[in-house]
């Protein structure tokens, strides 16, 4: 089936775009590009575009609820293909200003949950290398 469009941005909504970028940047890479104060974009080295755009009043999400203020989609990043190397970027993805929403069974299911700055979730995936 023929493409009708092409991908150009994922975008997430939050309260200081500059500063997510930069978050962002620092987790998988890139340079964040302020093309005016409310949309900053990032474009991660061999990946996606990452658009920032400021929401006054933005609500983060409420993860995992299904309801009014549930999560709508979030991210998932390879950290390694073992416990160590995804440890390693936990410890900075914290030093950088996440936090944990869920390590519960994280060797079970090979991921752990983490909010952004802004309360996006986004994960860090332990991936077995062949």
């Amino acid at each position: 089936m023929a493409a009708v469009a092409r991908l150009r941005n994922v975008v997430l909504d939050c309260p200081d775009p500059r500063e997510l970028a930069v978050f962002y940047a620092a987790v998988a890479g890139g340079t964040p590009v302020e093309e005016d104060p409310d949309w900053v974009v990032l474009q991660i080295p061999a990946g996606p575009r990452l658009a920032f755009q400021r929401a006054p009043g933005h609500i983060p999400p409420d993860w995992p609820r299904a309801d009014h203020g549930s999560q709508q989609f979030h991210l998932d990043f390879d950290a390694g293909g073992t416990w160590e190397e995804v440890d390693a970027a936990e410890e900075k993805v914290l030093a950088l200003g996440a936090r944990v929403l869920d390590r519960e069974d994280d060797r079970k299911k090979d991921f752990r949950v983490y909010a952004d700055p802004a309360g996006h979730p986004f994960c860090l995936c332990r991936i077995e290398q062949p």
